[in-house]
């Protein structure tokens, strides 16, 4: 069966073509580009963290093609296991490979088979209710709040979470992309005060890529060990003085163990954007956040419309290990958790 595919490899030569994904970072639309564009010299694909070969390509719409029978998840999966695209706990990848796959097929690189609907495709909206789950005013202090949980985000809450996020962050709830983790953050009286939302980081940023000193083939082998703060919102209802501060505090102290326990790694630094234009960033700052610099304009998933200015983010990092920046840029990152404080 795969001897077929590479038997074939060499004459689909003729028909392929470029795509040319820009960094979202960038706010610019996403291209395709003939061969002829790059004097006949096919260039390969950055997809989430990892570069794709011609050849590859090749194979993946070789895949769609005499698969088909199998449907989009199973040709994901195949895909995965001959490229060998894994997480550092050794699962596959099949969710990126599958939204790889539907992105190629819209720009029409390969054709996928039809897709056996059993509801509704895309994102799901976020039904509000202005008077379900409204959250109590709560003032105080933090030691009246004690013992603050985070707590990770269960099926059965899920609905609520989104709710949350969707009423009160003026992102809105997105499906976020890759690998990721929801939280609560409750009082010692079950209270929700806060929710959190970690994803997968930025491809590109020029003042984080200058701060970790690492060249474009250490950022496309060890992204996954930056975890993205794309959503935080302290409820609209709580005042009280400190608290997202140490809630940031004590999510790095809590999100490397989950996400250990989740994709099999720890991960080994923090990010998060934060809009310039609304805020200033001072809770990060007094939970020791490192500023470092601002964006061109625009961020990795809630920047990708397609006309509009893309507003100015600030950087910070919070690193999870004393020498990550070396860690980030060597070859095996993971070593790093052996002593967090070699």
């Amino acid at each position: 069966m795969i001897s077929r595919f590479f038997s074939n490899l060499w004459t689909n030569l003729a028909s392929w073509v470029t795509v040319d994904w820009l960094n979202p970072m960038e706010c610019t639309q996403r291209r395709i580009t003939d061969l002829s564009s790059h004097d006949g010299a096919a260039a390969p694909i950055i997809y989430s963290g990892r570069s794709f070969s011609p050849e590859e390509l090749v194979l993946m719409r070789q895949a769609a093609s005499e698969y088909a029978s199998l449907g989009i998840t199973e040709i994901a999966r195949t895909i995965c296991e001959w490229l060998d695209w894994k997480r550092p706990n050794g699962r596959l990848k099949n969710h990126e490979c599958r939204l790889l796959l539907e992105r190629l097929h819209r720009q029409g690189i390969l054709k996928l088979p039809p897709l056996h609907r059993s509801g509704r495709r895309g994102p799901r909206p976020v039904a509000v209710e202005s008077s379900s789950h409204d959250p109590m005013p709560i003032h105080g202090s933090l030691a009246e709040l004690e013992p603050l949980r985070l707590v990770l985000v269960e099926k059965s809450e899920s609905a609520v979470w989104r709710q949350l996020i969707q009423r009160f962050h003026y992102l809105g709830c997105r499906t976020p992309f890759g690998a990721h983790l929801r939280y609560f953050v409750k009082s010692g009286a079950g209270q929700i005060l806060a929710c959190l939302l970690w994803t997968s980081p930025a491809w590109k940023m020029a003042a984080r890529d200058a701060w970790i000193g690492w060249n474009s083939q250490q950022r496309t082998r060890n992204l996954q060990y930056i975890v993205n703060n794309s959503r935080f919102l302290i409820l609209p209802s709580v005042h009280v003085k400190g608290l997202a501060s140490t809630i940031l505090a004590r999510s790095a102290r809590q999100l490397p163990q989950d996400w250990r326990q989740h994709y099999g790694y720890s991960p080994l630094l923090l990010e998060t954007l934060v809009d310039g234009s609304r805020f200033k960033g001072t809770s990060y700052r007094a939970a020791n956040w490192i500023y470092l610099g601002k964006t061109a304009g625009g961020n990795r998933n809630d920047r990708l419309r397609n006309n509009g200015h893309c507003p100015v983010k600030l950087i910070f990092v919070f690193p999870l290990h004393r020498r990550a920046q070396q860690r980030l840029r060597s070859f095996e990152p993971a070593h790093a958790w052996s002593n967090p404080d070699e």
